[in-house]
């Protein structure tokens, strides 16, 4: 009988061993835990079809883009778009357009990114990617989608951004800002913008929202008209689809009614001894998270507002945290304990 000796054997087995341990390093995960209220198995268990099966909501994989002047024909100034900035680099996504696809795999100044839209839950959100892409499962949880990615098939539920099943579980996708604005607010702020066109490869109707509309809001997204799907915990306090700013660490998550933070201009929030900074940036309607040690007098009249965001002395030496947009029946579905300003 044929006999392989010992380091052989070692050889084969690493060879085996190879293909595995670098689709591990192809998505890149964060270092930091992210807070769960349930059990992963719970998750599975509540996990539903939204529907359409795996990819059957096709992510957008070659995009192609408009300049400016294109996208002025295509976009009102009240249209919603998701903004992203990287390295030099600004890139627009259409409502309109991600409504149909729910995530693009692109790359943004150099880092490639899977830019997320919910419209269930209205919550847009980036994750970096690495050399692999992320697709829709075509399941649900807390109606909010959940993603994949195309070299482990892990599931992503898209606010928890955590892995609750596959290779890897327990494991938390490494974020990058997304910003809900409008067509308007971004193309000032970001005049040389590259805004994703229709040529997606995929035939539909980008002049109809299958859920409704924001220009002018009408459908699902009205505050007034029902969820569609279960959730895991239910909302008070606050009418069900009212905008929050939603952030959350390892050990505590925290909304802030994006009226308050219009109304309020900064607010500042402490949580197990560490105090949360959030600035309103009137020119994209949006809110900045820093984290500090101790309040801070600050005047946002004060504070430029540039591509990278407020440029201040006293916030750019804090930490910054990643902050997006949600319908509130969503956050507190996910975050029941949740601390809502």
């Amino acid at each position: 009988m044929f006999k392989i000796n010992q380091p052989v054997r070692i050889y084969l087995f690493a060879l085996l061993l190879l293909p595995l341990l670098t689709n591990a390093k192809d998505l890149p995960v964060s270092n930091e835990s992210r807070l769960l209220s349930d059990s992963y198995e719970d998750y599975l268990l509540e996990m539903m079809s939204g529907g359409p099966g795996k990819d059957g909501i096709p992510s957008v994989d070659k995009p192609q883009f408009w300049t400016v002047r294109e996208a002025n024909t295509f976009l009102d100034d009240k249209d919603i778009v998701f903004g992203v900035y990287h390295n030099g680099v600004a890139k627009a996504y259409p409502q309109r357009i991600m409504v149909w696809h729910e995530i693009v795999n692109d790359t943004v100044g150099g880092k490639p990114l899977s830019i997320s839209y919910c419209p269930l839950t209205a919550t847009a959100i980036g994750f970096e990617r690495g050399s692999t892409e992320l697709g829709v499962s075509g399941n649900l949880i807390n109606s909010n989608m959940v993603m994949y990615d195309r070299e482990t098939d892990s599931l992503w539920p898209q606010i928890a951004a955590v892995a609750i099943d596959g290779a890897y579980q327990g494991k938390s996708l490494a974020e990058h800002r997304v910003f809900w604005t409008s067509w308007a607010r971004w193309k000032q702020r970001h005049p040389d913008t590259q805004v994703l066109s229709d040529q997606t490869g995929h035939i539909r109707n980008y002049q109809r929202d299958p859920y409704g509309d924001y220009n002018p809001l009408k459908g699902y997204y009205l505050k007034s008209s029902p969820t569609m799907f279960p959730v895991m915990h239910s909302s008070s306090g606050l009418a069900q689809k009212s905008t929050i700013l939603g952030f959350r660490t390892a050990n505590s998550a925290v909304a802030v009614k994006m009226q308050t933070l219009r109304i309020d201009k900064v607010v500042q929030v402490t949580q197990d001894d560490v105090v949360y900074i959030i600035i309103y940036d009137q020119g994209l309607d949006t809110g900045w998270v820093y984290q500090s040690n101790t309040t801070l007098d600050i005047d946002v009249s004060q504070i430029p507002f540039e591509k990278t965001g407020p440029n201040a002395e006293v916030l750019n030496k804090l930490p910054a945290i990643n902050a997006f947009k949600a319908m509130w029946f969503a956050w507190k579905a996910y975050y029941p304990k949740t601390q809502l300003y």
